[in-house]
């Protein structure tokens, strides 16, 4: 399952095995809690500890986009047959030959296999499935990126954190995408672990009501805090530095950005999982997306070589300096 898995998996049966020993009390707690669950709720799986079982390896891949296309209006799904025609689509988009002229069809090969949701969009609220508007601050964020971009690459910073191979942000690296769409969770007592296949990042998600740190220290995937509501886990992240993109616009998020998950097992390999983006000085109202994800243990969660393989940075800087000498 690549190198990645050798190193993280002793990290995370260290920091699980720190929570054992200190969790016997939230432990205690959440087993007290389980017995008072209401009616209905013997079906979620439990863990020894008493907290609902999310453990496994979960996948995210669909071509379901994320805001609406115009075409279908305030059509919030889709037809049968529309999925099906869509299905056979995806099925078969890495066999065709390239279009004449076009060089990236024959990338498609390597594209994880899809599925097509029956909705029409990946964000259910607004109703619209569409993104709110940018605020002017976020128009100048963005204009200014697009200012340097079509410069002369004067510097590595004038690159996304993405093209750096650092990060896709919280929402990048969860949301679906062609490859790397595996996901695993791992708890102990007190404690949720969430490790992205996409450039294999992880957050160690707290569960015992501790507050966030103080708005100095920031980070680019921000500070995660979990609760139970129910049998369904809430996650608020805070303390983003404000470079993170969230990989749905071009001008990226302040750091007054709050992402809000909730997870929701369905069944014995399904999990309903939402977030919910909250940025006043990025978009001019919250909004959420919803999709369900699929448990597949077999499913590798490779290694992401992205540094080792990202020669196009040091290539365009190389090109940028060689113009400049004529």
């Amino acid at each position: 399952m690549g190198e990645l898995r050798k190193v993280i998996r002793p990290a995370l049966l260290a920091i699980l095995g720190l929570a054992l020993a200190a969790g016997a009390t939230y432990a205690q707690a959440s087993t007290a809690g389980a017995k008072s669950q209401p009616a209905g709720s013997a079906a979620t799986p439990r863990t020894p500890w008493g907290d609902p079982d999310l453990q496994g390896v979960w996948t995210t891949q669909t071509t379901t986009p994320l805001e609406r296309p115009a075409k279908y209006g305030d059509r919030a799904q889709l037809s049968a047959e529309e999925v099906a025609e869509l299905q056979k689509e995806a099925n078969v988009r890495g066999d065709r030959p390239p279009a004449p002229g076009d060089t990236g069809t024959s990338n498609q090969f390597w594209m994880e296999p899809t599925k097509v949701l029956a909705r029409t969009s990946l964000i259910v609220d607004p109703p619209n499935g569409r993104l709110p508007a940018l605020t002017p601050a976020a128009q100048k964020r963005l204009a200014e990126r697009r200012t340097r971009e079509g410069g002369d690459a004067a510097s590595y910073t004038d690159f996304t954190l993405t093209e750096r191979c650092i990060t896709r942000g919280l929402t990048g690296s969860v949301l679906p995408s062609g490859y790397n769409n595996g996901n695993e969770i791992v708890q102990g007592p007190g404690y949720v672990i969430f490790v992205n296949e996409m450039i294999h990042e992880s957050r160690v998600v707290p569960l015992d009501g501790r507050p966030h740190p103080r708005s100095a220290i920031r980070s680019y995937l921000g500070d995660s805090r979990g609760h139970w509501d129910g049998d369904s886990l809430v996650v608020e992240t805070t303390n983003f530095l404000d470079r993170m993109g969230v990989g749905m616009n071009g001008a990226g998020a302040s750091d007054a950005l709050k992402v809000t998950e909730r997870f929701t097992r369905t069944g014995p390999a399904s999990l309903s999982y939402s977030l919910t983006i909250n940025d006043p000085m990025t978009w001019t109202a919250p909004f959420t997306m919803r999709y369900d994800l699929t448990r597949d243990d077999r499913y590798g969660m490779f290694e992401y070589a992205c540094h080792e393989g990202n020669y196009a940075l040091q290539n365009i800087m190389r090109g940028a300096r060689a113009q400049e000498k004529h």
